[in-house]
């Protein structure tokens, strides 16, 4: 059990953003006053560590920036609460997988020098499981790269933490790509490269697993990007999805925000982007070379995930699954005891779910 609750955090993850990313984010953005206090102890401590990124960029042009990547990433895909992180975790169990972890997520510049001391650090005062649902928290686990991302640079949706009245036009322009800049675009491109590299280094992986929501609105980029990219896209029950994502986001943005949004705005936002995120999917996927990409449903994978997980190692023709099947076999052992958390579809959420995303129930055959 971490020493603060994750609801109760003095300081949000901005933290470990660098100060050019920090000032970018928060320009002319207001701080709702019940949330001042802990925008300006945030404010103080990224000051500090910023002074440090400088050592890790020279370490970073020295060792990595120059080398090119070994294999293009093999991205897991879907709307938030379809199972990505659970997927992640089976497929990270192959040891030629690299991936940004946990600690990487809040503090990306303080990878290459000085990590063992933060990490501990952090270790430390982090809570042990997400407040969500219960799935286990630890520094070096695999984990989403858009907090990282959002610490890199200020053109990432998940700005919409810490400004939630914002959300709809981060989603436009940086998880959709609808009304990003070519500026930002290439800042984009620039930054993840960079961060998946330094996540390769860090894990000794030659191959970048990524589980990132917002990727499933980016996939055509993500494939001039790289041309020779996998694609896992996930499917689950939108009944279940709405119930997750709303538990989600209403209790994660508690100790990121620095602005309040009515659980009301909230819910639309969530029924709005899903529908978009949707659609933008289907739209882009067909610029995928055939035979990199698998479309899965969820309820398959839990259900049998050592054979859904053989199924798409050959699909995708993916390397490594006879030298992995020990470690995944241990890890997919462990979870059988696991509790979900347990959904109950009252009247109101049938209706907002086929009112808004019967196009999904219908594609995937899910009972109305």
């Amino acid at each position: 059990m971490g020493l603060l609750e994750f609801n109760k955090l003095p300081i949000n993850t901005l933290v470990g953003a660098d100060w050019k990313t920090f000032k970018a984010v928060s320009a002319g953005r207001v701080i709702d006053p019940a949330y001042r206090g802990k925008y300006r102890l945030t404010k103080a401590v990224c000051r500090l560590l910023s002074t440090l990124v400088s050592l890790q960029d020279n370490r970073y042009r020295k060792l990595l920036a120059d080398k090119p990547l070994e294999h293009d990433p093999v991205f897991i895909l879907g709307h938030w609460r379809s199972g990505t992180t659970f997927v992640h975790n089976v497929f990270s169990c192959d040891k030629h997988f690299g991936y940004n972890t946990t600690y990487q997520t809040v503090f990306p510049h303080l990878m290459m020098w000085g990590q063992p001391f933060f990490k501990k650090n952090m270790s430390w005062l982090m809570p042990d499981k997400r407040p969500t649902d219960n799935m286990e928290l630890a520094v070096d686990l695999p984990q989403e790269e858009e907090f990282a991302l959002a610490n890199m640079m200020p053109y990432t949706y998940y700005n919409f933490w810490f400004f939630p009245k914002y959300q709809q036009e981060y989603a436009e322009k940086y998880l959709l790509f609808n009304d990003i800049t070519p500026q930002e675009l290439k800042a984009f491109e620039e930054t993840f490269v960079k961060l998946i590299k330094i996540s390769l280094w860090n894990t000794h992986g030659t191959q970048f697993l990524s589980k990132n929501p917002p990727h499933t609105g980016r996939v055509r980029e993500l494939v001039k990007m790289f041309p020779g990219a996998k694609f896992i896209y996930l499917m689950r029950n939108p009944y279940t999805v709405f119930e997750s994502t709303r538990s989600f986001f209403t209790n994660t943005i508690q100790p990121l925000k620095l602005e309040d949004i009515t659980p009301e705005k909230l819910e639309q936002n969530i029924l709005s982007i899903y529908a978009k995120l949707y659609h933008k999917y289907e739209a882009d996927k067909a610029c995928i070379p055939a035979g990199n990409l698998i479309e899965v449903k969820f309820e398959d994978f839990e259900a049998d995930a050592m054979g859904m997980t053989e199924h798409i190692y050959q699909a995708l023709s993916l390397p490594g699954f006879p030298e992995s099947r020990k470690d995944i076999e241990k890890y997919v052992g462990g979870k059988k005891g696991y509790k979900k958390n347990k959904y109950k579809y009252d009247d109101r959420t049938v209706r907002l779910v086929q009112e808004n995303w019967g196009f999904s129930l219908e594609q995937w055959g899910y009972e109305l």
